[in-house]
């Protein structure tokens, strides 16, 4: 599979893990594009491309309290709740936005 290819099913795979209201749950508190009842405590989820390269994007969603200590966000890596594996397809999904 070309890494094009690889990316762009690792972004449908992360699009379902962003959405999932039991797992990735991005919509509890960020409005993304094509998502139901979004929620409004963190920033909308737009340009995330232009703004963070890929490791900065994995770092936030590992723990973001290493770059922000007083944020509500969950440390979806450390404390075990996404694997490397969706949080790496949840970038992906990201990078599309």
């Amino acid at each position: 599979m070309s890494m094009a290819a690889h990316a762009q099913s690792g972004a449908v795979d992360g699009q379902k893990l962003a959405f999932d209201r039991g797992k990735g749950n991005c919509l509890t508190c960020h409005e993304i594009n094509g998502g139901d009842l979004p929620g409004s405590i963190g920033p909308k989820l737009e340009n995330l491309k232009a703004r963070y390269d890929r490791a900065e994007l994995i770092a936030i969603l590992n723990d973001e309290t290493r770059r922000n200590p007083l944020t509500v966000m969950p440390p979806f890596g450390r404390n075990r709740i996404l694997t490397e594996q969706e949080i790496s397809a949840i970038v992906d999904f990201l990078q599309t936005l």
